[in-house]
């Protein structure tokens, strides 16, 4: 009876399903953003982002199984954000004066804790949503954002020395998307 007892918490097909619809949403939508990153030669990609993501929809999951009050799980999820802040942070690297490369994979992963505790609630719609916005700003708006970049370079190659062209070619290339697929990391 005590063997039995601790697989209790499924007790019929409707917490069965319940408990599969949201942490495959949950990896699901976590490998999304992480297929995006790893098509692009990061790190933190297809199965590190599905692993926060579920994670973080299984620690707001069990709680409210076992009976915690949504209200009460904001301790839970102050824990997966500090959490995540740390992971998030090992992600950060600064390479020199105006070098600073990993933000946007941090905000990433960030945001895919957000996504999986979305799809961990139960709010599968939102948690599609906020998946469907970051890959808004993760691929048309890396297009327009890298023309810009190149712009700006070459307004500054006209207008200053070698020495200063240079130096704004360094600041384009500050951000750690704007590496090229595949192109190794400092």
């Amino acid at each position: 009876m005590t063997f039995r007892g601790e697989f209790s918490d499924l007790n019929d097909v409707s917490d069965i399903t319940q408990v599969c619809v949201r942490l495959g949403m949950a990896m699901l939508l976590g490998g999304v953003l992480g297929l995006e990153r790893e098509l692009r030669g990061h790190e933190a990609g297809l199965r590190t982002h599905m692993l926060v993501a579920l994670g973080s929809a299984l620690f707001v999951l069990v709680p409210l199984q076992a009976g915690m009050h949504l209200a009460d799980a904001s301790r839970v999820l102050q824990g997966i954000l500090a959490g995540i802040g740390f992971l998030g942070a090992g992600a950060i690297m600064k390479g020199g004066p105006r070098q600073v490369h990993g933000l946007t994979t941090a905000a990433g992963i960030w945001l895919t804790a957000a996504i999986g505790v979305a799809a961990g609630l139960g709010r599968e719609a939102t948690a599609i949503l906020a998946t469907a916005g970051a890959l808004v700003i993760l691929v048309p708006l890396k297009k327009w954002e890298m023309r810009l970049k190149l712009r700006r370079k070459a307004a500054a190659g006209r207008g200053q020395a070698a020495g200063d062209a240079a130096a704004a070619a360094a600041v384009a290339d500050e951000d750690d998307d704007m590496d090229a697929p595949g192109a190794p990391r400092p």
